[in-house]
């Protein structure tokens, strides 16, 4: 690999870097995780009104968090086309 390529590589690699930083500390990503998390709190809080059990109220924000991230996958396809 010549030294023209290399630094062509390197700095394709800062790119990708950077815009992964840049939607880290993105305020759509923080807003979209807040309402997702929200989204999932409300339908699952509807689902186990009957119980109360502390085991089941736990996985709230676990289900909410994981949820959230998978879907931003998309929301972030969006974003990065806006950047």
């Amino acid at each position: 690999m010549n030294f023209e390529e290399e630094i062509n590589n390197i700095k394709a690699r800062n790119k990708r870097v950077e815009l992964d930083k840049k939607w880290e500390t993105s305020l759509t990503r923080k807003i979209c995780i807040a309402i997702l998390t929200y989204i999932v709190v409300v339908i699952y809080s509807f689902i186990i009104t009957k119980y109360s059990n502390i085991w089941l109220s736990s996985l709230v924000p676990v289900i909410g968090f994981t949820l959230s991230t998978l879907s931003l996958g998309i929301i972030r396809k969006v974003w990065e086309k806006k950047q």
